[in-house]
């Protein structure tokens, strides 16, 4: 009995080990690109966020993929899904990706874009054929325009919004949709040119490890993560506390430390542009990755939960008994 204990012990370390050693990895030379001379963008304040459409999203109903034929150009290598590159019938270009990802990034992306947030155009196609892969249930399209160019990966910790209202928003945004696979190599500048000059647009390229749960304890959040799963992101704590001013979030992922300089002040930023998109906004949000009707009340009543929290922090001492 002693001896299977301490088998089980040594084969659940080993696991734990190899799943952090898959999760560092060895350095890679970082990558030294100079951006041209442009416009740097990272929010637009939203005047027409009422009537924003989070179901059509960014892209709207003009850059919808045409499936009326479809050309595979090649598979995409790295990330945790599977992803191909294909042609439409209109000629457009996509990243489609296929897998539990696929729904959760449809949904996020388009509550950023709601907000002001820059952000990639994408759409999820229930129910498609890729030529020579085979048929695919929820698969996610982003386009890739021609007329932009993807440069290099921008920095969290490092970057020309640091300390913005727009950024801390967007790190309690990363929060409240649990997105706990915050590293720069899912950020992204978009090279825009345009009859108005350049624009360099940073938006954050890869959502999908959002909308699950991920644990706060150290070394187990690795192995009891989980994205794209309704029910237990419902469940999962959002607030802790707020002491001197400071919001201490419930966030179990990578850069845990991005969340350290939270305050009341940017908790109720974002709060005021959450409070303005409607409760059939956030249904068309999920309802536009086609979630269940229940999943899709389900995610639209957590997500009202933590934008009310946001706006209701004062007086501190209630803070304690949020659940």
């Amino acid at each position: 009995m002693q001896r299977s204990s301490k088998i089980c012990s040594f084969i659940l370390l080993t696991i734990i080990l190899n799943i952090t050693a898959v999760d560092v990895g060895f350095a890679k030379p970082e990558k030294k690109k100079k951006l041209p001379n442009g416009t740097e963008i990272f929010w637009n304040r939203p005047d027409d966020i009422k009537s924003r459409d989070l179901f059509l999203g960014p892209g709207g109903a003009a850059m919808r993929p045409d499936l009326r034929k479809l050309t595979f150009i090649k598979e995409e290598k790295g990330g945790y899904s599977k992803k191909y590159r294909l042609r439409d019938a209109a000629g457009q270009v996509w990243v489609v990706k296929i897998g539990k990802e696929a729904q959760s990034e449809t949904s996020a992306v388009r509550l950023l874009w709601g907000l002001g947030y820059q952000t990639e155009i994408n759409y999820l196609v229930p129910l498609v054929t890729i030529p020579g892969k085979g048929t695919f249930q929820n698969a996610r399209f982003e386009l890739r325009p021609d007329h932009i160019d993807r440069a290099d990966e921008w920095k969290w910790k490092r970057n020309p919004f640091l300390g913005t209202p727009e950024f801390q928003g967007l790190k309690i945004m990363m929060a409240l949709i649990n997105n706990w696979d915050l590293k720069d190599s899912n950020n992204q500048v978009l090279v825009v040119k345009g009859n108005n000059g350049t624009e360099l647009r940073y938006i954050i390229s890869d959502l999908g490890a959002t909308f699950g749960h991920a644990s706060t304890v150290p070394l187990f959040w690795r192995i009891m993560r989980s994205r794209n799963n309704p029910m237990k992101y419902a469940r999962t704590k959002f607030l802790e506390k707020v002491k001197d001013e400071r919001v201490k979030l419930r966030f179990g992922g990578k850069s845990r430390e991005l969340m350290k300089d939270i305050t009341v002040n940017d908790a109720e930023w974002l709060g005021s542009w959450l409070a303005q998109l409607s409760d059939r906004q956030l249904a068309d949000a999920f309802r536009a990755a086609n979630y269940t009707p229940a999943q899709v009340n389900l995610l639209v009543t957590a997500v009202r939960t933590r934008a009310n929290e946001l706006l209701n922090l004062r007086p501190s001492e209630r803070i304690g008994q949020i659940r």
